[in-house]
């Protein structure tokens, strides 16, 4: 199955400068915000005063904790209970600092003025007295006896605790097992850095009591419950707009308390608002990325079978609980927790902890990465503490082929998947037989020689929601008008959605347009372009809306030629009359029954909220220089099962970036805040680490795909995958070429000082 594409239709208006991003909408008499911040991580607050503010020339307006201490918080996915019937501890969200600041960024005050600069000006005039309150940045340190205490209602720091798996049956496997290998990894904060800053532009209607909020988003839907769970505001009075949308990666899947303290700006100011934040601005308070300790116990019979799992995670959740963050942390790692792997028990629990830093929240992965880093760290090792071959002893614990649909041990249900077939594959594409003569080489060059693989398989799709619901409507001209919850940040929905829906309705594509959630558009249900889901849940939706279009198109046609249905056939965009030379295209029959009140073939369709597992092998081959501890990354292979793939050029590139975002993670990327302060020490791209396009390794992109049986195209999830499989098998070959100095395990990220240091202190 396959669709021909002429290309990204987004391209030409991307590349040209005619993108349109938040900073890019203005409104007439709009005003400049500016928020004033927090220097202190942990501290309480004596006084704000701002009378000189407000007396400053061009304000028109501070906004503080006595303005908005009425507002609500933006409430957490996480309703489930956890261990012995926990319910999750909220913490609320200030929209601006009362009472007590909790991390270094948090806003304090807003300042509205004439001009950006006079705002700038006005928030300086600022007088905030604190009193400091001790600090505690680690999570581990956080959950301690003694530790600085965040709130007085959550004790011990401790928001909750999550058990999955059956204890009783993993403790009887550990007490059979020959072997156990145990590990302990650090997956550190990640500051995901979108092209584009966190920036905002309010208005407010009084004439229709109508909010309209232009902000980087991944979705309406995503978007208006938390800005109506924290301002109060009706849902259906914020129309929420995002056309282009400069990188996403989970960061921008929710409001943020900027956007509600606009909200209260722009309707009591009665003018338009605009706020966009510095570069310092978005590191310091977009919500961060991972940041989890967790370690790992493998259990292995005398055959090398696995036969238990053990797994705990101690996760950093930062001052506040995001809205996602709790629920990526628990139960959706739990789900996929072994991997590829037939292992029949296993238990984890985890652990959230609040800390004097910035909330964290999904990014991208959402915490599969940190599953695949943990089991296929945990299987390297097995092999060496066992002297196995490490391709051996995957290959004879995958689930096979013929198990799938596959029942873990966790209850979660795996549709479809070959895992063996996917890694031998990757080794004959990375000529996996010729690794021990190219280590020989590069050894005699003087370099550390690594190759590794790491197999994986992830959840994609799903949600809160019941359904993802769409609608094809149709123009005057008889052009067909796609809508749906979904909000790109890259991955070509204007391309592939109205290519879908031209294959079943026989047009045109070029002649189908995209209204991604559209605040005009009908309401619908459903959810945003977030878990690797798009394509499964609204790409699915609009083939069964495309199909459900043709059969209103039967019964048009039959009115309009009065003609028998049984005697209307359609093809290619094509109505005819079976025997006659009778017919009518589809557009021209939308014409024909268009109307001010709409049109007879206007559809409104769903698909449920289904999920799918992708799978994937990836290999790597890596040098290090032991006179610099600098990584070059030689080879780089990916084979995806991401099900039917629709476009291999978009799906290539989806795999690409996240092979790019997990080759960050593993070689530099890493978010530090000082011990003692809580102050930020990665605040810049002076000091935070990126990956540039030099570090992009040759890459090997392949699919072999097995359809999905739980959508009607057949497809999977690809915009995590690249991640998922770059962070282990990244770290694998890193770890494998520092193994002949005694080296098996160093913490991420594997910065070129860090592995010299590992290097030469194994030397001595």
């Amino acid at each position: 199955m396959g669709i021909a594409f002429k290309g990204r239709r987004e391209d030409e208006r991307l590349v040209t400068g005619q993108g349109r991003y938040t900073s890019d909408y203005s409104s007439p008499g709009q005003a400049y915000g500016f928020f004033l911040r927090a220097d202190k991580a942990h501290a309480e607050i004596l006084s704000i005063d701002v009378s000189a503010a407000k007396a400053a020339p061009g304000v028109l307006g501070v906004f503080t904790s006595a303005d908005t201490a009425h507002f609500g918080a933006i409430p957490p996915l996480v309703k489930f209970p956890g261990l012995n019937g926990m319910k999750l501890r909220e913490t609320g969200r200030d929209v601006l600092a009362f009472e007590r600041v909790r991390y270094s960024g948090q806003p304090l005050a807003f300042v509205v003025a004439e001009t950006l600069h006079g705002a700038m000006d006005a928030a300086e005039q600022i007088i905030v007295e604190l009193r400091d309150l001790p600090v505690v940045v680690d999570a581990r340190k956080a959950l301690a006896k003694g530790a600085p205490q965040l709130y007085r209602h959550i004790e011990n720091n401790l928001a909750f605790e999550y058990e999955y798996g059956d204890r009783a049956a993993t403790e009887q496997a550990f007490e059979n097992a020959a072997h156990v290998t145990s590990i302990i990894l650090n997956a550190p904060r990640i500051i995901a850095n979108p092209m584009e800053p966190k920036a905002c532009v309010a208005s407010y209607d009084s004439s229709q009591d109508i909010y309209d909020v232009y902000a980087p988003t991944q979705g309406l839907t995503l978007m208006r419950p938390g800005l109506s769970a924290a301002t109060g505001v009706p849902e259906d009075k914020i129309r929420v707009h995002a056309y282009d949308v400069g990188g996403a990666f989970g960061v921008r899947g929710e409001a943020y308390p900027e956007f509600a303290a606009l909200m209260l700006a722009t309707r009591a100011l009665g003018r338009p608002v605009k706020w966009v934040s510095t570069r310092s601005e978005t590191i310091l308070s977009d919500h961060h990325g991972r940041g989890a300790r967790m370690s790992g116990e493998l259990a292995l019979d005398a055959n090398g079978k696995f036969i238990g799992l053990r797994i705990q995670w101690i996760v950093d959740c930062g001052a506040y609980l995001s809205g996602a963050g709790p629920f990526i942390n628990t139960m959706a790692p739990s789900v996929h927790a072994a991997s590829v792997y037939a292992i029949p028990a296993l238990v984890g629990l985890h652990r959230l902890a609040l800390t004097n830093a910035t909330p964290t929240t999904a990014y991208r992965g959402a915490a599969r990465p940190n599953v695949s880093y943990l089991i296929e760290r945990l299987v390297d090792e097995a092999a060496r503490e066992t002297g196995r071959d490490r391709i051996q002893l995957r290959k004879q614990n995958f689930i096979p082929k013929k198990a799938f649909p596959y029942k873990t041990p966790t209850g979660s249900v795996y549709d479809s998947g070959d895992p063996l077939g996917l890694l031998n594959t990757a080794l004959k594409a990375a000529d996996w037989k010729g690794v021990e003569k190219r280590r020989k080489a590069a050894i005699k060059r003087g370099m550390l020689y690594g190759a590794a693989c790491s197999t994986f398989i992830e959840p994609s799709g799903g949600g809160a929601a019941p359904r993802e619901e769409v609608a094809i409507r149709f123009g005057a001209n008889g052009d067909p008008i796609l809508y749906a919850m979904s909000g790109a940040s890259g991955q070509g929905h204007e391309t592939v959605f109205p290519e879908i829906v031209a294959k079943v309705l026989g047009v045109d594509p070029e002649s189908i347009s995209l209204r991604a959630s559209d605040p005009l558009g009908p309401a619908l249900v459903g959810l945003g372009t977030i878990g690797s889901r798009s394509m499964m849940t609204h790409g699915g939706a609009f083939t069964f809306a495309a199909r459900a279009v043709v059969r209103k198109g039967h019964a048009l046609a039959a009115r309009h030629f009065e003609a028998g249905e049984a005697d209307i056939a359609f093809e290619a965009g094509v109505y005819r009359v079976a025997g006659t030379d009778l017919s009518i295209g589809l557009k021209e029959l939308a014409r024909k029954f268009s109307s001010a009140d709409g049109n007879l073939l206007d559809t409104l369709e769903s698909h449920p909220m289904t999920s799918a597992y992708p799978t994937g092998a990836h290999v790597a081959e890596v040098e290090i220089d032991p006179d610099t501890g600098v990584v070059k990354i030689l080879n780089y292979v990916a084979v995806d099962d991401a099900g039917v793939i629709l476009n291999h050029t978009l799906a290539e590139g989806q795999v690409h970036g996240g092979i790019m975002q997990g080759l960050g993670q593993v070689l530099g990327e890493v978010c530090i805040y000082e011990e003692s302060s809580g102050q930020m020490i990665t605040g810049s791209f002076m000091d935070y680490f990126m990956p540039r396009a030099d570090s992009l390794p040759p890459l090997t992109i392949l699919d072999r795909p097995i359809p999905s049986p739980n959508n009607p195209l057949g497809v999977k999830g690809v915009g995590e995958a690249g991640t998922t499989g770059a962070v282990p098998t990244l770290a694998n070959a890193i770890i494998d070429a520092l193994r002949p100095l005694g080296v098996n395990q160093l913490d991420l990220p594997y910065t070129p000082v860090k592995l010299w240091n590992a290097i030469h202190a194994a030397k001595r």
